[in-house]
């Protein structure tokens, strides 16, 4: 019990410092003109959705991830926090 709750809340950290790490990337991007790179974004998974359709039930799965620097050392912060604490 006690692992699935530290799995859990190591996911949600992650998932937390990928979201803030990306903010603070594009409001630095935007607002500091010598910090324009932390506002490019690098996309990564499918570009159309894959469908598979049996008649009765149809699936569709697409999974995109975009991603700057800033969010990729929140997350790398995040696990080096996770692991100290």
């Amino acid at each position: 019990m006690k692992k699935e709750k530290k799995e859990g809340y190591f996911w949600f950290v992650i998932i937390l410092a990928g979201i803030c790490g990306k903010l603070i990337g594009d409001i630095l991007g935007s607002n500091v003109k010598s910090l324009y790179f932390l506002k490019k974004v690098y996309s990564i998974g499918f570009t159309t959705p894959i469908c598979l359709d049996l008649n009765i039930i149809q699936f569709t799965f697409a999974l995109k991830i975009n991603v700057n620097i800033m969010s990729i050392l929140g997350i790398i912060l995040a696990i080096i926090y996770y692991r100290k604490y």
